[in-house]
């Protein structure tokens, strides 16, 4: 499926159940903020090594994926009701990026563009 059907697929899920009404940007942001914050318990005080292998453990790796899948579907609700074009706008981020971390400047490093230097 294209972002675009998926897109499309979740807006008759919300229509069929009357729920476009709570579908606002405002509920939107704070239901995918709400998302994000259960993916971001599944890794909750894991070492580096057990993260890493979270997706060996077949119960962790059912949650981490219905978790993400969640904040997907989240974001493509609110793309959809604000009218964003999200391959455009990760288009328009990549090349962005691109320019703030310079290859020669960024490899290997983590740290914000601004402190790269350049």
């Amino acid at each position: 499926m294209t972002i675009r059907e998926l897109q499309e697929e979740l807006a008759r899920f919300a229509c069929e159940r009357d729920w476009e009404q709570f579908h606002t940007p405002k509920n939107l942001v704070m239901a995918l903020s709400g998302e994000a914050g259960e993916l971001a318990e599944l890794f909750q005080w894991l070492t580096p090594e057990q993260s890493q292998a979270i997706m060996d453990m077949p119960d962790k790796a059912r949650a981490v994926r219905q978790e993400m899948a969640d904040v997907l579907a989240y974001l493509l609700r609110l793309a959809d009701v604000t009218g964003v074009d999200l391959e455009e706008a990760l288009a328009e981020k990549i090349e962005l990026n691109g320019q703030r971390y310079p290859v020669d400047l960024a490899y290997g490093r983590a740290d914000k563009y601004t402190n790269l230097g350049a």
